[in-house]
């Protein structure tokens, strides 16, 4: 039998090119900062888990991202390491989770701290999405998850994205599953 460590908000940690160790609160600050330098914009808020299957382990990687649409992003990502190799449903199914428990920190306290921003600016807005690395396209072997996960998703109240629009799983954190 296999023990699973269940995790709390306080053990993610996440980083990106300019800084390390960043906890959940932290990123949510930098969300924040990037929001208020020019809150006049259509905001895209995201996050998309990615994995890479290694011989002897499985690399996941979850990306946060906050794009200011035409004028730039802040992203930031989490990479952890699960012993064994998984399954596909098992992989997407871990994925979408991942999502899902960062989705849920940011939940709708926060998205109104968000909001509070930019609501003083017409034209302004917020969406926020999940990122799911899968796919409708019959070829690809997740079509037959894409229902179920998008579902899980929704019920934190994102909009659920699957690829080819979910690039925040399918390109940042996939980037990522790839450097060791």
């Amino acid at each position: 039998m296999r023990l699973v460590k269940h995790l709390t908000v306080h053990d993610f940690s996440f980083q990106n090119t300019s800084e390390k160790h960043l906890s959940l609160d932290d990123v949510f600050q930098r969300v924040l900062r990037f929001m208020s330098h020019d809150p006049h914009g259509e905001f895209r808020f995201m996050i998309g888990t990615d994995s890479h299957v290694y011989r002897k382990h499985t690399t996941f990687v979850t990306g946060v991202v906050i794009q200011r649409m035409g004028k730039g992003v802040w992203a930031c990502y989490r990479k952890q390491k699960e012993s064994g190799q998984l399954g596909l449903r098992d992989k997407i199914t871990k994925e979408t989770q991942l999502t899902q428990n960062v989705a849920a920190y940011f939940d709708e306290v926060k998205e109104a701290e968000m909001k509070k921003i930019i609501t003083p600016y017409p034209g302004a807005s917020l969406i926020r999405e999940c990122h799911l690395d899968i796919g409708m396209e019959k070829r690809n072997k997740t079509s037959i998850f894409v229902d179920e996960m998008m579902k899980v998703i929704e019920s934190v109240g994102y909009e659920a994205k699957i690829k080819p629009y979910s690039f925040v799983a399918s390109h940042y954190a996939n980037y990522y599953t790839k450097l060791g």
